[in-house]
């Protein structure tokens, strides 16, 4: 059944009882906070901003959505892009979209006029709806991105360029629109990869794929009725959206929170009651920093009722969840692999019983198949090393207008090869061990950036580090390490090398790098501007000694 189904469902049977909670730092005057802003702030310098609407308010939200976007001549299976910031309104437009019979287009945040315009013309988006934060940046190619396309904003203070989503919306009705037939083989939304390769490509999803992936993520955290998921990621990536869809199948509360700092995240806990967490590893590095150095106390908080802490989006240390585990040690724990192509965490999945496993990504999640191929792509043995594939009913349909990168990708029996490279032990369980491309081959040796990685993050004087590639003339390729020294820690080259002494000789740093490692949206770090920024140099390094 379609997801819109579960949120008619609900809204029948929980009506009255709370679907979604904004919680968003506000200043003196009332006034929202951008995200940026947010991250800026002091914790003591803010008043909680927060809203909540009922299941039976979503469905309504959503109905008058749909129909306002029926009236301006949107038709089943057009594009609809949705820019904003994670608010109360994002999901029922989201649902409003798809209520339609069109296809939602999540655009993310921290697109760039010229990214926004790419995306929208390569999806080939017919309705742009945007927040107030994006003014400046769809105004920059306003005529172009308004010619054919009905632009839409979200907010008060309507620009001359767009229409009001607000003045409009009130006028119209909040029945379940009339489409009919809308199915499992319809399409259903085009997600973007992050962009860290380059442009972003356009992932073409049915209704198959998002109905696959909120049952998935309902079995896999057990999420039931009296559970309150905590949902801080953007809600344009696939993984807040489907980790917080669990909710949806099960009818149970969620919290949209903007902000990450510590204290932050354990008010919300204790406030609002949250059981389940998603966290990116940066977020959890940081909480369990401040518990170390004295900053956060949580005999302060109520967090007796949060069951489950899980981590996605990237490699996790193990050294991070045995920290975790100290502070927190009646925490289920769970880590949940996946891309955008595959719609989402969890194809492959920890599982909340498996902890003494952390290290790996874990085996196939429900209804999902694995295996590892080599470079003819033929199985490996157990313990060997190669390409990760997946198969399952939450697989893209294509890269959007790209057969050529589609048929990379995905072979005719349905595998979606991901460009990660894994080994499997002989439990049966799925170890990451880097990206395919991000693989550095010094002297004729694979090295594998996140085993050093996974090492480095247990020297203690180091919050984050990421290991790349720079060309050498001689090996090919040498290892630099990045590396983002804990605030108020005092660290030299040398510290670094004598602790990289436990590591095979071919495996340690030939390059210390101390410096700020930069993070997308959703906690992966941009090794290709990290590779751009330091590559550059080292090539005319040598090109001068030449």
């Amino acid at each position: 059944m379609p997801v819109m189904e579960y949120l008619e469902r609900n809204a029948a049977l929980y009506g009255d009882e709370v679907a979604l909670v904004e919680l968003n730092p506000a200043v003196a005057d009332g006034r929202r906070m951008s995200w940026k802003e947010f991250s800026l702030i002091e914790s003591n310098s803010f008043a909680p901003y927060r809203r909540e609407i009922t299941w039976r308010v979503f469905d309504e939200k959503a109905n008058r959505c749909a129909n306002l976007l029926i009236q301006r001549g949107v038709q089943r299976g057009d594009k609809v892009a949705i820019l904003m910031y994670n608010c109360l309104e994002w999901l029922p437009i989201y649902f409003g979209v798809l209520k339609a019979g069109a296809i939602a287009v999540p655009f993310n945040f921290r697109y760039d006029a010229a990214e926004i315009l790419y995306c929208a013309e390569l999806a080939e988006v017919d309705v742009i709806i945007f927040g107030s934060e994006f003014i400046g940046r769809i105004e920059t190619n306003a005529e172009r991105l308004s010619k054919g396309r009905l632009l839409i904003y979200v907010g008060d203070n309507c620009p001359s360029f767009a229409e009001s989503y607000h003045i409009m919306v009130d006028d119209c009705s909040s029945i379940k629109p009339m489409v009919g037939g809308i199915s499992e083989d319809d399409f259903g939304a085009i997600y973007f990869s992050s962009g860290t390769t380059g442009f972003p490509k356009a992932i073409l999803h049915k209704h198959r794929s998002l109905t696959q992936a909120a049952q998935m993520e309902q079995k896999h955290h057990r999420t039931g009725r009296q559970d309150n998921f905590l949902c801080i990621p953007p809600l344009y990536h696939t993984g807040a959206k489907f980790h917080w869809m669990g909710s949806l199948v099960a009818g149970s509360k969620a919290v949209l929170l903007k902000g990450t700092k510590p204290e932050i995240i354990l008010d919300a806990v204790s406030k609002e009651q949250c059981t389940i967490v998603w966290l990116l590893v940066p977020w959890a590095q940081d909480i369990v920093d401040a518990l170390d150095r004295g900053d956060l106390k949580l005999e302060n908080y109520k967090l007796d009722q949060w069951r489950l802490m899980h981590i996605g989006a990237q490699p996790v240390p193990p050294s991070l969840i045995r920290r975790w585990k100290k502070y927190f040690p009646n925490h289920d724990y769970d880590t949940n692999y996946g891309l955008s192509e595959s719609t989402g965490p969890g194809c492959v999945h920890l599982g909340l019983d498996n902890v003494e496993k952390v290290g790996a990504i874990g085996v196939p999640g429900y209804r999902w198949e694995c295996k590892i191929i080599d470079e003819q792509g033929q199985p490996v043995q157990k313990g060997d090393v190669g390409e990760l594939c997946v198969r399952g009913p939450g697989v893209m349909t294509c890269y959007y207008n790209d057969p050529k990168a589609t048929a990379e990708v995905l072979t005719k029996d349905g595998w979606l090869l991901t460009g990660d490279m894994a080994r499997q032990d002989e439990d049966g369980f799925y170890f990451l061990v880097d990206r395919k491309k991000d693989v550095i081959v010094s002297g004729g040796e694979n090295i594998y950036p996140v085993q050093i990685e996974d090492f480095l993050h247990k020297f203690d004087k180091i919050k984050d580090v990421a290991v790349i590639g720079l060309p050498d003339r001689r090996l090919g390729e040498i290892s630099a390490a990045i590396i983002e020294l804990k605030p108020d820690v005092t660290c030299t080259e040398d510290e670094v090398n004598n602790f990289c002494l436990d590591l095979p000789r071919y495996k340690r740093p030939k390059k210390i790098i101390f410096a700020e490692v930069p993070r997308n949206a959703t906690g992966k770090i941009e090794k290709p501007a990290l590779r751009k920024r330091y590559g550059a140099d080292r090539l005319v390094e040598q090109e001068n000694r030449s």
